[in-house]
């Protein structure tokens, strides 16, 4: 089970009539400044696009919050202020639902060409690692590599469980 919250829409002037005509992270020709990528938490893929990954039992990193956010927990989260969608995923476990998953895995991936974008659990390391590896994966490093791309580049701890490093063996 996913669900798509959308942020908050400007009430008038340019970015309501943008928003109304191509819809939030969709104006023709636009790119939202990418993360800082030296900043913690942020990941680099192969292409160049910038994920960044966090722990939600931290506050919120300073500098620019995220256009859209995908939050991998056993319960709804919080409402944000940005655009966010919540995907089913229960601690040390899978997501609930794999093909939402890998739905909600290739829009976050296309987004990150040109938004940003975060990906976050509550420690920031099973369930955020694994989706960052599937990302590597959507990204064309080889599945039997994608987790140790992203536990060398976002966290040497990432994907914790074995049936974690398979699930990303095996996405497609």
């Amino acid at each position: 089970m996913f669900v798509l919250t959308a942020a908050p829409a400007a009430a008038d002037g340019p970015v309501a009539d943008w928003r109304a005509r191509w819809g939030p992270g969709s104006y023709p020709g636009s790119v939202i400044s990418a993360w800082e990528p030296t900043r913690v938490g942020v990941l680099r893929l192969p292409s160049g696009r910038l994920v960044r990954g966090r722990g939600l039992n931290r506050p919120l990193p300073a500098g620019p919050v995220p256009a859209f956010g995908l939050y991998l927990l056993g319960r709804k989260p919080p409402p944000v202020p940005w655009e966010a969608c919540w995907l089913r995923w229960p601690d040390f476990w899978l997501p609930s639902d794999p093909a939402a998953a890998a739905d909600v895995l290739r829009e976050a991936w296309r987004r990150a060409e040109t938004e940003r974008v975060e990906i976050a659990c509550v420690g920031g390391s099973g369930r955020t690692g694994t989706a960052l590896a599937c990302l590597a994966v959507l990204d064309g490093v080889p599945g039997r590599e994608a987790v140790a791309y992203v536990r060398e580049h976002y966290a040497a701890r990432a994907v914790e469980m074995p049936w974690q490093r398979r699930f990303v063996t095996r996405f497609r």
